[in-house]
């Protein structure tokens, strides 16, 4: 059946700062509230972002989901963005928008930014569940792995376009992407996050290998962390019985924290 347009609640808009708007939708519901954090190209309307939805919507709990700036239906174009300035777009939201107590869920890069988040908010985090989550990844997952041509073209027009498994168009690339993210990288010090972490990975993932989830449990401080491998997941993590494992986990840290 296709829905008309009406049938699709269209999103609220934040005004993060001068002329940035962060689309979201918001669910009422008890605490703590759970906010999806998408991944790198993604949006707030995947299949594990709509799926958490659901899940919460049908226990009462509250959610949250969002778009970065230069994703989805927020504003700004993607290749002047940064991880830096998605982590400002993650911080703002939950300021503005999200509860006393939070469990975050973040997908991909969206594990970067949640524990971003954590780190600037350690009083309102409770907890965070991570799917094959990609810290550092503007590093040693893209340029240390880039080809020559491709850094040369980094340094002698600011962009080089990233061909993907995930889209017909490139990724624009930019140099601004690169520098940026190291200001941001976590992984050379230990993570002072003491909350409940639960990581989810494939150890099909083609983008992010699986035993960085290894390295950043062995970098993260806190004693309450499980991580789980999942020997025929790929790097999304979709199928319905990984998104009933991704429930679950968000479940279990909700309750252990209410």
């Amino acid at each position: 059946m296709t829905l008309d347009s009406s049938d699709t609640p269209q999103p609220l808009y934040l005004e993060a700062a001068a002329e940035v708007s962060i689309a979201y939708h918001k669910s009422s519901g008890k605490s703590p509230m759970v906010v999806f954090l998408g991944g790198f190209m993604s949006d707030m309307t995947g299949t594990k972002a709509m799926a958490l939805e659901k899940w919460a919507k049908s226990r009462g709990q509250a959610y949250l989901r969002f778009d970065y700036r230069g994703h989805g239906a927020s504003s700004d174009r993607f290749e002047n963005c940064s991880v830096g300035m998605w982590a400002d777009d993650a911080r703002t939201v939950v300021d503005r928008l999200g509860g006393d107590s939070l469990v975050l869920v973040g997908s991909s890069m969206g594990g970067w930014i949640a524990l971003l988040t954590a780190l600037a908010r350690p009083s309102r985090v409770a907890g965070l569940v991570l799917i094959a989550p990609a810290v550092d990844f503007t590093g040693d997952l893209m340029w240390d792995r880039f080809p020559a041509e491709a850094r040369d073209a980094l340094r002698r027009d600011g962009v080089w376009r990233l061909p993907s498994a995930y889209s017909a168009a490139p990724y624009p690339i930019t140099m601004k992407l690169i520098e940026d993210g190291k200001r941001h990288f976590l992984m050379m010090a230990p993570i002072d996050f003491t909350g409940p972490v639960r990581i989810l990975h494939g150890m099909e993932d083609a983008d992010v290998p699986w035993r960085r989830s290894l390295a950043l449990a062995d970098r993260l401080v806190t004693r309450d962390l499980r991580l789980t491998f999942v020997k025929d997941g790929e790097h999304r993590l979709s199928r319905p019985q990984d998104l009933a494992l991704l429930c679950g986990a968000v479940e279990e840290l909700c309750d252990s924290v209410a």
